[in-house]
């Protein structure tokens, strides 16, 4: 994220779109299709169609019903029916659909009491940007998360009682090399050196080059793209820095948007956060800061790394939550196939300028006071983008409310330490029932503004338990066989 521009003042920024204008909109665009879309708990984009014409601005009010208890995360059969209202400033035409459509993304409400839904996660990170202005720190957060992925041309994978397996194939891998079963070409990235050969190596530059069209097309900034560390196809497109909430709308069109133009194009791609073994895991690292009246609250020039107090309390809200935090940024057991201690892996809890090795980075590219800010470096794409914001933000403002002091930065690698420099580096958690331990325990600077909700912490916990945690323990792994099988 390079925040190179200030916010505009509040004179100066553009009105919000209102139904007219999506209706206009939708007109002018030929739409036949509008196509409502909203955000599950996990953090998956669910959808519904109506004809064009339905399309009024009484809609924008009144809202579209649908069955809550068929969406992971949401309601019970005996109260299913729930509302979604669109947000009219999320409107954009979808690029991949052959039929005209409009795509919306909406906020999700009680039909009987019209009440928010506590379990929407769109609420909740509106809820953190609300509560952020009511605390008094700052009038704005910024945010910009640069959420990797993978780009495979084949998967195939199955988990039955009698087999377990999974089949990558990718024609950039290394693994390539030696296949003979049709004309070689060579030229591949090998593991841990894609970042960043030219073509030939690099065989995806058109196709990402694709994806920023696409992104460009739908309304998202984009300032870079370029193929990541590992081999097979690993990518990142660097989205330009937005407030809390409309951040969270565009990472989840970011992965719609990413997925679709690899499948037009005969590809598969995945944000899981580790689908290789032996090469680097793809990370969500997530850049932050907060503004008042125009005024970066992060910038010191005599503190250090060009921090000031605020920023250094803010981190040290990061760290001292880093264990709950993991449960909403690096929510899946996969998750942990990346943070692993003693690998290339942002665990260590300390912050540092420049330095990639420890859990918050202050980036050092610029002197300007507009592009201060931090990196948090644990989170992954698989992260429910609405959920992981607002519960870094909420860590923030505890850290800045009770003056938390971070652990000394250390400008060393940190992969190196030994001895007591290395014992007094705490890490973060090493599995993803432990994290959940951890928020279980620890969850009280969410509540403040009732920005979580007990009843969302507690299904949270329980469905990652239920649905990934316990069935994954309960499995036979592949590895298991050529580990056991002769015992």
């Amino acid at each position: 994220m390079t925040a190179t521009v200030p916010p505009r003042s509040k004179a100066s920024r553009t009105t919000a779109p209102t139904p007219a204008d999506v209706i206009k909109k939708a007109r002018d665009a030929g739409v036949q299709v509008v196509d409502v879309r909203f955000c599950d708990l996990p953090g998956t984009w669910q959808h519904f169609s109506i004809p064009a014409r339905e399309l009024s601005e009484d809609m924008f009010t009144e809202g579209l019903g649908f069955d809550g208890s068929s969406i992971r995360g949401f309601q019970a059969i005996n109260e299913s029916d729930m509302l979604l209202l669109p947000d009219p400033a999320t409107a954009f035409v979808d690029p991949f659909l052959k039929v005209p459509t409009l795509a919306i993304v909406c906020d999700i409400k009680d039909p009987i009491t019209g009440e928010d839904y506590s379990r929407d996660p769109r609420y909740v990170a509106l809820k953190a940007e609300r509560h952020l202005i009511k605390s008094g720190v700052a009038t704005t957060s910024y945010w910009g998360p640069e959420a990797e992925f993978f780009i495979f041309n084949s998967v195939r994978f199955d988990a039955q009682g009698h087999e377990a397996y999974y089949h990558i194939d990718s024609e950039e891998g290394i693994w390539n090399s030696g296949n003979n079963s049709g004309p070689n070409l060579g030229h591949r990235p090998r593991n841990k050196e894609g970042y960043f050969p030219v073509p030939p190596v690099d065989r995806l530059q058109d196709l990402r080059s694709r994806i920023m069209l696409a992104l460009e097309a739908a309304g998202i900034a984009v300032e870079v793209h370029h193929h990541e560390v590992a081999t097979a196809g690993q990518t990142e497109i660097d989205m330009r820095f937005d407030t809390l909430v409309r951040m969270a709308d565009k990472v989840m069109m970011y992965k719609y948007i990413v997925k679709n133009v690899c499948h037009e194009h005969g590809y598969t791609a995945t944000f899981m956060p580790k689908p290789l073994y032996g090469d680097n895991g793809s990370g969500m690292h997530v850049h932050q800061s907060l503004w008042k009246d125009g005024e970066n609250l992060f910038f010191n020039p005599r503190g250090y790394a060009g921090l000031s107090d605020l920023a250094r309390f803010y981190i040290g809200g990061l760290i001292k939550h880093a264990p709950a935090l993991l449960a909403f940024c690096a929510p899946t057991t996969n998750s942990y196939r990346r943070l692993v201690p003693g690998y290339e892996a942002p665990i260590n809890l300390i912050y540092s300028k420049r330095n990639r090795s420890a859990i918050v980075r202050i980036p050092m590219y610029s002197k300007s006071p507009k592009t201060k800010r931090l990196e948090f470096r644990a989170p992954d794409p698989s992260a429910n983008p609405y959920l992981a914001f607002a519960a870094l933000l909420m860590a923030g403002l505890d850290g800045i409310k009770n003056r938390i002091e971070p652990p000394a930065p250390m400008d060393k690698d940190l992969y190196e330490l030994e001895g007591h420099e290395k014992e007094r580096v705490k890490s973060t958690p090493g599995s993803l029932g432990e994290v959940l331990d951890a928020l279980e325990q620890d969850h009280d600077f969410l509540l403040k503004g009732d920005v979580f909700t007990p009843d969302l912490i507690e299904t949270w916990i329980s469905y990652k338990r239920d649905k990934e945690v316990k069935p994954m323990a309960l499995r036979p792994h592949p590895y298991e066989f050529f580990l056991y099988y002769d015992v």
